[in-house]
């Protein structure tokens, strides 16, 4: 099964697929409430799931059918090479990582690695992952306020906007930094948008 919200790149998967002896689409679904409904209708082998959908996010919608498919296979689909999007992905249960711009080279030896019981992550995100293992994750609270830092806020307006107090969010900055490696709050968006933690709209 596909998940995407892109019809043209659907269509162009199902193509490659098709040349395929061993392998056939069964569903494409356009949102993640909808791959949540087709999975269970279907019960596919494997999903390519995009985790970027219109309605619930592609790693939210993983996670609702692997509450009921434990053994569900889910490759997920990214433009973003960040390391954060990846483990939340692995967390969640993908048993692979895709980025769209490896469709062409990768996709087919994914599918029949993960259908083979195998864990495919492409080298350059696995070594993303490696290199920021030892640092701690942003908390929720913390990627709230580098979101209102990237969005142009200052501290006063962050903390009316969060309803904390001032300090609060200077502490939330300052962890950010240390956590980042970052030298500033500039530099601390660059690299979280980077790393995938924020995303651009």
């Amino acid at each position: 099964m596909t998940v995407d919200d892109h019809p043209v790149f659907r269509g162009g998967v199902g193509a490659m697929l098709d040349t395929q002896g061993d392998m056939q689409l069964v569903a494409e679904a356009s949102t993640g409430r909808e791959a949540v409904d087709l999975f269970k209708v279907h019960r596919p082998q494997i999903t390519l799931m995009d985790l970027r959908l219109p309605d619930i996010s592609g790693l939210h919608a993983l996670e609702l059918i692997r509450q009921d498919f434990p053994d569900a296979r889910v490759i997920v689909l990214t433009t973003y090479k960040g390391d954060a999007q990846a483990l939340g992905a692995l967390k969640a249960g993908a048993c692979g990582y895709l980025l769209k711009s490896m469709l062409c080279t990768h996709m087919l030896d994914t599918i029949r690695a993960v259908h083979a019981g195998q864990r495919r992550i492409p080298p350059e995100i696995a070594s993303e992952i490696a290199e920021h293992a030892g640092y701690d994750a942003l908390t929720l609270r913390e990627i709230e306020v580098l979101r209102c830092v990237a969005a142009g806020n200052a501290n006063k307006m962050i903390a009316d906007q969060l309803s904390i107090k001032e300090e609060t969010v200077k502490g939330h900055v300052k962890n950010v930094l240390s956590k980042l490696g970052a030298n500033d709050r500039t530099h601390a968006v660059t690299i979280a948008i980077r790393r995938g933690f924020l995303e651009l709209h």
